[in-house]
């Protein structure tokens, strides 16, 4: 019995949540579509503010914002009240979060911000308050109850400010058609960064690509396999160096096993496998592991274009591995 009290409450605190969040939706008019069209065309950058569980909620609003194409920081109103408020400049737009809107610390800095001239806009579940008289446009994110059983502890309220605040930076987002090149920009580290990583930024290239040309001895190609140590080498066409086939470990083993004759002053394109599978430079690295995988071989040589095969590097899977990237 007591499992299923635990889990009943834990399905009240989601439904709580989920209504929250639902009730936004109505309140999603011309307004909003203002607050957009104001972020959009500000010079200056996007300052959120706020206290206590709203101070946290708004930390999160900014780092959004910030990955996602808005210039954007945190401002703890506190400090702002002891210096900070120099960082903000005519061109800004201050975003504030207070569930009562009547917090005393942000409501003390709203005057220097006007006379700044920075724009207000107010998060507030209260349109009787004074962040309301004092916004340039305002939001309710009110709700009809905390989550929390006694109604005091910010749940559904911190919800819905983080929604609204997601709402409003992936609404940017689209205006300013930011792209998947422009999120990998700012997200050069972790998971997120790996998970944008082309095959030029980890390919072997230059020197260390192993190549050969059709008119080559495999002992040549062997000498090449050997001293850039990839188990394989490319074979280039003599005439307009484009790739036209491939030697790897284990066409030199089947090579062996089926000639009785020395085969080492083979021409390389009788060992060959020709018609090599490629990517071009651009190709996410995720990508080619996924077609490795599917093929299930454990290089591929890049080329310039599909159209003009002309290998300008090699990527192995150990490369891709030791960068940290797994498969879908």
């Amino acid at each position: 019995m007591k499992e299923l009290n635990i889990l009943e409450t834990a399905q009240d605190v989601l439904k709580i949540e989920a209504d929250s969040i639902m009730a936004l939706i109505g309140r999603l008019d011309d307004n909003f579509a203002k607050m957009v069209d104001l972020l959009i065309d500000i010079k200056g950058k996007v300052i959120l503010t706020g206290i206590g569980k709203s101070g946290i909620i708004a930390r999160k609003i900014s780092s959004t914002l910030a990955s996602t194409g808005t210039p954007s920081f945190f401002m703890h109103p506190a400090e702002a009240s002891h210096g900070d408020l120099g960082m903000i400049g005519h061109d800004d737009a201050i975003i504030v979060l207070s569930n009562s809107g009547n917090t005393k610390e942000i409501i003390s800095i709203l005057p220097s911000i006007k006379l700044i001239g920075a724009k207000i806009i107010g998060f507030s579940g209260n349109k009787n308050s004074q962040l309301y008289e004092l916004s340039d446009y305002f939001f309710d994110v009110s709700v009809k109850k905390e989550a929390c059983p006694f109604n005091i502890a910010p749940t559904a309220s911190t919800t819905a400010q983080l929604a609204i605040g997601d709402a409003l930076a992936v609404s940017l987002l689209k205006r300013r058609n930011f792209l998947e090149d422009d999120f990998a920009r700012l997200h050069p580290g972790g998971s997120i960064g790996k998970k944008f990583l082309k095959v030029s930024d980890i390919m072997h290239k230059e020197k260390e690509i192993p190549l050969v040309k059709e008119s080559a001895l495999l002992n040549e190609a062997i000498i090449e396999m050997n001293s850039k140590r990839l188990g394989l080498t490319g074979v280039i066409s003599s005439e307009n160096f484009c790739l036209c086939g491939i030697i790897v470990d284990g066409d030199l083993r089947r090579a062996l096993l089926d000639s009785a004759e020395n085969i080492f002053n083979k021409p390389v394109k009788d060992i060959m496998t020709a018609n090599p599978k490629t990517v071009v430079k651009d190709t996410l690295a995720v990508s080619a592991l996924k077609k490795m995988e599917d093929l299930k071989i454990t290089s591929l040589f890049v080329v310039e274009s599909l159209d003009n095969p002309v290998p300008i590097g090699v990527i192995h899977i150990h490369d891709i591995v030791k960068a940290g990237i797994s498969g879908y």
